[in-house]
């Protein structure tokens, strides 16, 4: 059922590159954007954590995505992330992302939600926007974890509340329950936090993964080599031997990802040609020092066969 999702593949998330002053660069935002379109992504995602969506303005943040969309121009599906502080926050995200013509729209609740307060946010959003709704379940303190009941819920029950990114605590067992549970009623899964677990992921059936995008071709030729597999006898995805030799020799990128954040993805586009900067806002910033960038770009150099994209 997952193999045939709507949105299926690497969804690529650009970073929001920022010039010395620390406003945002559009021009290199563009360049992450092209880049990832160009590298093999299946579909685009912003503006969301891995694009420090949490420190930009609310004005920013509609043009990252205005922007994100201009260049795209349809060649592959956008999701526009629209956490938000308030469920009134994401609303006019929501309004905004709609007229802008995203494909759909991913959301967090916003901190401090429990109960009922997150069956009316993903209710007020899937009215508001009339589009295909990811619920984003994350742990703090980017965002509540969303209880796997209260997700079986929402798919069964609230038209457009039709998919999950799953990035808590045991993203694959959450996985196994949800298709379990919810079965046909959800209609896609796709991991998060890099796709350092998309291989175990993969096999209990998600239909991709939302990892930041410096490193998009690498992404793609795992998700490739993973697709590659087909089913098997009980109907589950199969991890080949390829996908996990390719998955392995990223892990060095994924755990560097893990310390670092933010700063480890623009130090990545940075070190690559793609942005002017790797500068990130506070309080996204842990400063990578001289040994850091030393172990990145050996980590790069040690996986260049898997980094052939040009921008």
């Amino acid at each position: 059922m997952t193999r045939n999702s709507e949105f299926r593949g690497v969804y690529a998330i650009p970073v929001t590159p920022f010039n010395e002053d620390l406003s945002v660069d559009w021009e290199s935002l563009r360049k992450c954007v092209e880049f990832s379109v160009e590298a093999g992504a299946h579909g685009i995602v912003l503006p969301v954590n891995a694009s420090e969506g949490p420190f930009l303005t609310d004005a920013e943040r509609k043009e990252v995505l205005k922007v994100g969309i201009e260049v795209v121009n349809g060649a592959v599906p956008v999701v526009a992330g629209v956490s938000g502080s308030s469920t009134a926050v994401s609303v006019e995200l929501t309004k905004n992302a709609a007229d802008l013509g995203a494909d759909s729209v991913m959301a967090m609740p916003p901190n401090g939600a429990a109960g009922q307060i997150i069956w009316d946010h993903y209710l007020v959003i899937a009215e508001t926007g009339g589009l295909p709704v990811w619920i984003q379940n994350n742990k703090p303190p980017a965002g509540p974890v969303v209880p796997t009941t209260t997700m079986v819920k929402l798919l069964n029950e609230v038209e457009h509340v039709d998919y999950v990114k799953e990035e808590s605590y045991l993203p694959g067992q959450i996985m196994s329950e949800l298709l379990d549970k919810a079965g046909a009623a959800v209609k896609g899964l796709m991991g998060g936090m890099g796709g350092r677990y998309l291989v175990d992921e993969y096999r209990r059936g998600s239909c991709g993964t939302m990892p930041a995008g410096h490193i998009t071709d690498a992404h793609v030729k795992l998700w490739d080599a993973l697709d590659a597999g087909g089913v098997d006898d009980d109907g589950l995805q199969t991890v080949t031997d390829e996908a996990r030799t390719i998955w392995e020799e990223m892990i060095p990128s994924l755990n560097f990802e893990f310390m670092f954040s933010a700063n480890a993805y623009k130090a990545a586009y940075w070190r690559r040609g793609i942005i002017k900067t790797p500068l990130t806002r506070n309080p996204a910033n842990k400063a990578l020092d001289k040994l850091d960038y030393e172990e990145l770009d050996t980590i790069l150099d040690r996986m260049s066969h898997l980094l052939d994209a040009k921008i």
